[in-house]
């Protein structure tokens, strides 16, 4: 199982799927196309049935019941795009085999490391096969990691057919990293009464939490005069940019929260004296809170308009998420049903929130409750992300693990 793992995942890692939140079509990016039709023939190759990739890049197949017994549908989802913060392209990935703990050279020419005094989870790897960048690009372990979990546990379901399961069905889903991934889900025709996301990060994680989410767009206009004889008539709309983002809490960011703390973060900010555009995103566990941070993002905005008038600042602000616990809990033997798959490879469960994006949340309030999976990766989205092959094949065995649990209980 492990050289068919590492031969998949660094298939898939070498095809760039960055995601653009810029596009209007679906999926965002023609690489996911590729990835998306690659896949495809793979599903059928290893003796998939009802393999099908819709027109947005949709990818759905189906392994069937090898149970008289009368067991939910299950699926298993991972998304093919990666992050837009780093480039993915022309990865080349780095096989580390045997890591002694100690600091990992990615690029001797660009003086690049990976090293423990930086990253102090890396000596909990000792012993491992890792995978790496070579420090130019991302590796998109997210979540190119969890489709080739997927993929590997189907195969070895056909090919173990004293294993029973109920049906059992896959999704490869374009544009994740950019909020969109369920947004032409389509879930009735997926057909699955529970689905777990393989999109989680290092051993054990387990996640039926997630933030409320929104997003808020501010743009602000001033009034450019040659600064000699502006006394009194410019006015700057980047200093007023600066003037909203200090009346918020500089401790609610995400370099000083964890765990359930939630947070305003400045994405982007891009301006000058005539206009300046900001770009936020706004988090939070509970509820109430949430609504909380979207009326301080209102009330600064309107009392800056007071300011500098109605007409200069613009606020276009939108819920993207909601906490899937909602949809999860009354639903929480699924949780269990993982927790114990997990339990009985010898692996801890962690079960924590999740302090990012995951499709689960927008599936679980489409009907479809979703929690989430680890995959064995850390540093995801950056230069020194990586990925443990033996954690890989961990999450492969929980998966398959998970389906005959179900069709025990059924």
């Amino acid at each position: 199982m492990k050289q068919e793992i590492m031969e998949r995942f660094i298939t898939y890692v070498k095809v760039d799927t960055q995601s653009n939140g810029r596009s209007e079509t679906t999926p965002s990016t023609e690489g996911q196309w590729t990835l998306a039709n690659m896949l495809v023939e793979e599903l059928k190759e290893i003796g998939m049935q009802e393999v099908t990739v819709d027109e947005n890049g949709y990818v759905m197949a189906t392994l069937p019941s090898n149970t008289e017994k009368d067991v939910p549908v299950i699926g298993f989802l991972a998304h093919v795009d990666t992050a837009t913060d780093f480039t993915g392209t022309n990865v080349k990935p780095q096989i580390v085999e045997n890591y002694d703990g100690e600091t990992i050279t990615l690029n001797k020419d660009l003086h690049i490391e990976l090293s423990p005094s930086d990253f102090p989870s890396l000596k909990d790897y000792k012993g491992h096969t890792l995978i790496t960048t070579d420090g130019t690009t991302l590796l998109g372990a997210d979540n190119k990691a969890g489709i080739a979990e997927i993929m590997t546990a189907m195969k070895y379901l056909i090919q173990h057919q004293e294993i029973k399961h109920g049906k059992l069905r896959v999704a490869f889903t374009p544009d994740e990293e950019i909020g969109r991934g369920p947004h032409k889900f389509d879930v009735e025709a997926f057909g699955a009464k529970y689905a777990y996301t393989m999109d989680g990060g290092p051993l054990g994680e387990l996640e039926y939490e997630s933030f409320n989410a929104a997003d808020a767009r501010i743009r602000i206009l001033g009034k450019n005069i040659h600064p000699g004889s502006a006394k009194n008539k410019m006015v700057n709309s980047a200093k007023i940019a600066i003037e909203l983002q200090s009346k918020l809490p500089a401790e609610e960011a995400p370099e000083h929260t964890e765990g359930y703390e939630g947070f305003y973060h400045l994405i982007g900010l891009k301006g000058g004296v005539e206009q300046t555009d900001m770009y936020y995103i706004i988090r939070d566990h509970d509820k109430e809170l949430f609504q909380k941070r979207k009326n301080t993002i209102q009330t600064i905005v309107d009392e800056l308009r007071e300011k500098y008038g109605q007409d200069k600042i613009t606020l276009e602000m939108n819920d993207t998420y909601y906490n899937m616990k909602e949809k999860i809990e009354p639903v929480k033997e699924i949780v269990d049903l993982a927790s114990k798959a997990m339990k009985k490879l010898d692996i801890e469960p962690n079960i924590k929130p999740i302090r990012g994006g995951t499709d689960g949340s927008q599936l679980s309030f489409m009907g479809l409750p979703t929690p989430n999976i680890f995959t064995g990766g850390e540093n995801y989205h950056g230069r020194h992300e990586y990925i443990s092959v033996d954690n890989m094949i961990k999450a492969t065995h929980v998966i398959i693990e998970l389906v005959q649990l179900f069709e025990q209980e059924a």
